[in-house]
């Protein structure tokens, strides 16, 4: 059986997860409200502090209703250059939402602090857009998984309410954030007035997405979702892996963590050119090589799937079906390319 380091969609839902979705209690979500979907919006709600919750089919959704949501058509969207959602995400920023982005430098996905002062513009004027959300992402899968240092997220939050400028958070792996952090999701959370996280990576649910936010919030996102086609009906079924996903698989993601810094340390011994252990904060590592796609098809006929990020880089990402055997397979298989690559 391969061992697949692609990405931590590809984990399984758990027996746990399959019991709990063959007893959904049901109902039609669209329409009167599907009873087990409500319950996992309430949960999502409570576990990240705010009012309200909304499920939604992926994440990519969940950040696409957020940014229709927020923000009128023709407006700006402040972020870094390497947030998921300008690289991954299909393009609905401008194609669907009809918003501008205006990226700014970063330092491992922590936007400049001052140039985000000077780029904020609260209302339309002759010569500026107006700044309709300031967003931010954590961890930051283009940055190979670095966590937002918490003072930093105060900091933007507070120079984007002083300009009355609303923020969003994809925090698609946010527990991964909040279990490097050692906090409480909670605290993450309280620094956008949007959050949005997936259930279906390392917590392993099937699918799923939720989006937070106050009531108001979330009364409009729901209209949102209607329209991008993500009312469902009885959506229970899936929803009920994300009940047991939240109530039983975030305090595991520490174990995550240590094999993703087993790898790591591990590649580093191979050649430090491979990758410096130390920026391995959550459960992805990025791994630098000299053709990514070569790399990728050296270590499948091993047995390990990888993912080629770009051209000159692999990325990895570790799971609850990776335990140290596979990673120790991993990293010999490691050896084995990089010393036929460096024959």
């Amino acid at each position: 059986m391969s061992i697949d380091l692609r990405s931590d969609t590809v984990t399984k839902p758990t027996k746990a997860m399959l019991e709990r979705m063959r007893s959904a209690p049901l109902g039609d979500d669209s329409r009167d409200g599907d009873p087990t979907v409500q319950t996992l919006e309430a949960l999502a709600a409570e576990r990240t502090g705010k009012e309200a919750g909304l499920f939604l089919a992926s994440g990519t959704m969940g950040n696409l209703v957020a940014l229709l949501t927020h923000s009128e058509r023709g407006g700006e969207v402040i972020c870094d250059a390497g947030a998921h959602m300008l690289r991954s995400e299909m393009g609905g920023i401008a194609t669907i939402a009809g918003l501008f982005f205006h990226t700014l430098a970063s330092n491992r996905g922590a936007i400049d602090l001052e140039t985000l002062k000077d780029a904020l513009s609260p209302k339309l004027t002759p010569s500026r857009l107006a700044t309709g959300l300031v967003w931010m992402e954590t961890s930051h899968n283009d940055a190979g998984g670095a966590v937002l240092p918490l003072d930093h997220m105060r900091s933007v939050q507070a120079l984007a309410r002083d300009h009355g400028v609303p923020v969003h958070i994809d925090g698609a792996r946010l527990f991964n954030a909040a279990t490097a952090l050692a906090v409480d999701a909670r605290v993450i959370a309280a620094y956008g007035d949007s959050v949005m996280f997936c259930v279906s990576k390392g917590l392993s649910a099937p699918v799923g997405s939720l989006l937070v936010g106050s009531q108001a919030f979330i009364t409009r996102a729901r209209a949102f979702r209607r329209m991008v086609g993500g009312a469902m009906r009885q959506a229970g079924v899936i929803a009920a892996a994300g009940v047991v996903a939240l109530e039983d698989m975030v305090g595991r993601l520490a174990e995550d963590h240590r094999m993703a810094k087993r790898l790591a340390e591990g590649l580093g011994a191979i050649d430090r050119s491979l990758i410096d252990p130390a920026t391995v904060e959550t459960n992805i590592v990025r791994i630098e090589v000299t053709d990514a796609q070569h790399w990728a098809e050296a270590l499948a006929r091993q047995g390990v799937l990888v993912g080629p990020w770009t051209s000159r880089q692999i990325r990895c990402v570790t799971h609850r079906h990776i335990g140290p055997d596979e990673i120790d397979q991993a990293i010999a298989a490691f050896a084995k390319t990089w010393h036929e690559t460096n024959e």
